[in-house]
């Protein structure tokens, strides 16, 4: 028989492995560093800080942030997706990034790393609707000044991470120094709370926004649990983007390799096809979690344990 080995070769991109989280994280924080760069040259380009921020915000931040106005709406769209990556307020960088990478990290190891993207997107999607219909739809919000305003952060993109990383690991135990541990539920439940504390205040539209955001991570887990992937259509498109910007580059490929019955057994050669297999259960293990492996290929894991080849 003969066996023909090549290889493929493909850049990283956002979904690859181990990239999404720390992808997501360097995206909202070169935002920031670039909407502050632009803040400090109009500061620097005029006399009075009122006439810099007046400049600043019509001319460069309403082009990052969701406007309520369905007109101003209209006429840039893409708002529904960069303001969830938005934001030149040191404390709300800081506030959100920590949140990410602090369920972000947990969901990863838990789900595997193409859980993230989509969960932050469906959440920041959905907390953009909920924040322009809460406006406008309900009454006590529906003000002059709050139909002018806009939404800016990843909040609710945040908060679907942290209700998604909780439902999936409920009792999963955080700062084991404090009495052996405080489970995650613990942790999201006073955020969820905070948010509806502020329901029926002036920032109603944007604590229903997280909420919202939060919803949408839970039924997003939940989903996936029954086999449902809501991020089946991110990956895809994903996957295409790389195949068009990173077309694949075929490695040289090995000399061609012969071999014959014997009276001995082929052990080299049947490890080589065994590491083959094991390799690509692990990059589904990473990608999709373990709990997404069928009875066969958790079967095959416990015996190569057992036989440690």
């Amino acid at each position: 028989m003969s066996y023909n080995s090549s290889n493929t070769y493909k850049r990283p991109l956002l979904g690859a492995t181990n990239k999404s989280l720390i992808t997501l994280i360097a995206i909202n924080a070169v935002v920031f560093i670039l909407l502050n760069f632009l803040w400090i040259t109009y500061a620097l380009a005029y006399d009075t800080n009122p006439t810099a921020e007046i400049f600043f915000t019509k001319e460069i931040l309403d082009w990052f942030v969701l406007p309520t106005d369905f007109g101003k709406l209209a006429t840039r769209p893409w708002t529904i997706i960069t303001y969830m990556f938005s934001t030149y307020s040191v404390w709300m960088l800081i506030s959100n990034l920590l949140g990410l990478w602090a369920f972000g990290y947990i969901l990863q190891d838990l789900a595997g790393n193409k859980k993230i993207l989509p969960v932050y997107l469906y959440g920041g999607f959905v907390g953009a609707l909920v924040f322009i219909g809460s406006i406008h739809l309900i009454p006590y919000l529906h003000k002059p000044e709050l139909l002018n305003s806009s939404f800016i952060g990843g909040g609710a993109a945040v908060m679907a991470i942290a209700v998604a990383t909780s439902t999936l690991a409920p009792d999963y135990r955080i700062f084991p120094f404090i009495n052996g541990g405080i489970p995650l539920w613990i942790i999201t439940v006073i955020f969820v709370a905070i948010d509806f504390a502020s329901v029926s205040g002036n920032n109603g539209a944007i604590a229903l926004a997280h909420l919202s955001g939060g919803a949408i991570g839970y039924v997003f887990m939940k989903q996936s649990a029954k086999g449902n992937d809501w991020g089946e259509w991110m990956y895809s498109f994903v996957a295409w983007l790389n195949d068009l910007f990173h077309p694949e580059k075929k490695i040289k490929s090995k000399k061609e390799q012969h071999f014959y019955k014997t009276d001995k057994p082929p052990f080299t050669k049947k490890q080589n096809f065994t590491q083959q297999k094991l390799d690509a259960i692990l990059d589904k293990i990473n990608t999709k979690g373990y709990d997404m492996l069928t009875t066969e290929e958790k079967e095959f894991l416990n015996n190569v344990s057992k036989e440690e080849i």
